[in-house]
């Protein structure tokens, strides 16, 4: 499916792209800085794996913001936009979510991301720039919080934290990138 900026919102074309099981889903909550969002669909898009944003959104997504920041691949992601977590949960498991993982990323998960155990179909969720995931969000699950390891106390950049979550989760599930092994 082409993502496009005319079907990003369409019911029947978020619970398409939801219901895949041969990706990983990423989700940003609330994303605040368009050029991580930017790096990250860019990301999603190189990889072949989805790409979900969950409202409110710190920016616009309207084709002229779009080329402002240099797009041009941003047609052909797989995108999908959710009014909120709450949308995009329901979604989720009414997808068969139950028997998939939501990994949060958070500087308070107790276990390392390469710790988890990824399978295709998961997703993985990370929080706005300026403020991580909820902790009541986080509190609900903490089996499913994980962490990217750091020595110092602050944390990487989101589109950082995106690509290293991706490709630890593509690895563990033998994902198929370019057509070799990753």
């Amino acid at each position: 499916m082409s993502g496009g900026t005319q079907s990003l919102e369409a019911g029947a074309a978020r619970r398409q792209v939801l219901a895949r099981r041969d990706v990983i889903h990423v989700v940003l909550f609330e994303p605040e800085i368009p050029p991580n969002t930017g790096n990250i669909g860019r990301m999603c898009w190189a990889s072949g794996n989805p790409l979900h944003l969950i409202k409110p959104l710190g920016f616009d997504l309207s084709e002229r913001s779009l080329k402002r920041a240099g797009l041009d691949y941003w047609p052909e992601l797989e995108l999908a936009v959710w009014e909120n977590f709450e949308e995009f949960e329901q979604a989720w498991n009414g997808e068969g979510g139950a028997d998939r993982s939501m990994y949060y990323f958070t500087t308070r998960g107790k276990k390392a991301h390469w710790d988890a155990d990824y399978a295709l179909g998961d997703a993985l969720v990370f929080g706005p720039e300026t403020r991580g995931l909820p902790a009541a969000m986080v509190e609900e699950d903490l089996d499913r919080a994980v962490r990217i390891p750091m020595t110092n106390g602050r944390s990487l950049n989101l589109a950082t934290s995106a690509g290293i979550g991706l490709y630890e989760a593509l690895r563990q599930c033998g994902g198929d990138v370019d057509g070799g092994q990753v």
